[in-house]
């Protein structure tokens, strides 16, 4: 390994120890950290965010340094496991975990395949699907990517890890944003509640999105190279303006919409096949 390729080796470490780091401040108690005062669940969602930074850009990386390897590509859905399948399904369970470990019957966690609760035992066995599905996209990713150049990897066949993970933390990080600054203590109650019998159902829409065959753009290599229009730049800047103001609503919207794109892209094209298929069906028939 030569010295110039340690760079993009390092970046991909990085992204697996924020993973890490996200499972550390999920697994304490909920309250607030040292980090700008933000709950541990919260910093554990910030961490998964910052893991995606690193993953959008050690690729690019070892592409510029002309270093891409089949070990980096191993390394980087390695790191990938931890940071967008184990972490945000741990996040996840330790969310739901929080808000109804009071209601529990049993000393112990709320959620878990022991657990006297149906909907304890249904939260878990989700967060596991979600792994399974996060490490079979990615041992998919590598079995069918033929090589490392950017022209293949303009679509995703299923929905990508980071994506994934970005539509789960959001979600949570809107959770912890709305509890601590809109809601009451009457108020925040019900809305934790709610809010975490929601997510996990995110969850699992997630993870069979990640075993679909629905095609999803590659963000960074499709839409942030190359030239672009005036349009497609002010498109681009709009939802980095807004998250100035509201930045986690706009993550979370963000987020939910890239996971809804490849369904509704889906959709789209189905829709826009129909007439022609008719039309064709016509011509033969005469």
């Amino acid at each position: 390994m030569g010295p110039i390729s340690v760079v993009p080796t390092i970046l991909t470490l990085a992204n697996l120890v924020c993973g890490f780091a996200a499972i550390h401040y999920a697994s304490e108690p909920l309250a607030p950290t040292a980090v700008f005062g933000w709950s541990t669940i919260t910093v554990g969602g910030a961490l998964i965010f910052l893991g995606m930074f690193f993953d959008a850009i050690d690729g690019s990386v070892a592409r510029l340094t002309r270093s891409t390897s089949d070990l980096g590509a191993q390394l980087d859905s390695l790191a990938d496991v931890v940071t967008f399948g184990v972490a945000p399904a741990f996040l996840m369970l330790q969310l739901v975990d929080a808000y109804y470990r009071e209601s529990a019957t049993v000393a112990g966690a709320f959620a878990g395949p022991g657990v006297v609760s149906v909907y304890g035992k249904a939260v878990w066995a989700i967060a596991a699907l979600y792994v399974c599905g996060a490490g079979l996209r990615l041992a998919r990713f590598n079995a069918e990517t033929p090589s490392h150049e950017e022209s293949d990897h303009r679509f995703f066949k299923g929905l990508p890890t980071p994506g994934a993970a970005g539509a789960v933390a959001s979600l949570i990080l809107l959770q912890q944003h709305l509890m601590f600054t809109r809601f009451d203590a009457t108020e925040s109650l019900t809305f934790d509640r709610v809010a975490a019998l929601t997510i996990p159902v995110i969850a699992l829409l997630c993870a069979i999105g990640m075993v679909s065959n629905t095609r999803y753009p590659h963000v960074v290599n499709r839409y942030l190279r190359g030239g672009r229009d005036f349009g497609s730049v002010v498109r681009m800047i709009l939802p980095v303006v807004a998250a100035i103001w509201f930045l986690q609503e706009t993550l979370a919207a963000a987020c939910t919409l890239y996971a809804l794109s490849g369904p509704l892209g889906m959709l789209r094209r189905r829709s826009e096949e129909g007439p022609t298929v008719v039309v064709d069906q016509l011509e033969d028939a005469s």
